[in-house]
């Protein structure tokens, strides 16, 4: 397994593909980033067509127990950040 790509070479690789200077695709990459983040916030979804599908799910309260003391106890109702990857994706991973 080879290394994660950083934002560094996500940004050069994104201005390469999109001919145009790194300035220009970092604020791209960071105006996407932010309107995903506003968006699933707020409670919404987003679709990347190709990738995957952004959404938040509501969790309901419920009984957890710390593994270090076995002590039970209640856990508030939560938020969680989900990604369903699309089939897409996960074809041209696995030809």
């Amino acid at each position: 397994m080879s290394k994660p790509m950083t934002k560094t070479q996500l940004i050069a690789a994104l201005a390469e593909e999109m001919g145009a200077d790194k300035k220009d695709a970092g604020v791209a990459l960071d105006a996407v980033c932010a309107l995903i983040t506003r968006e699933v916030a707020g409670g919404g979804a987003v679709t990347l067509p190709g990738i995957g599908k952004f959404y938040c799910r509501e969790r309901p309260e419920r009984m957890v127990r710390n593994p270090a003391t076995g002590e039970q106890f209640k856990k508030e109702a939560d938020k969680q950040v989900k990604v369903t990857i699309a089939k897409a994706l996960k074809d041209s991973v696995n030809d």
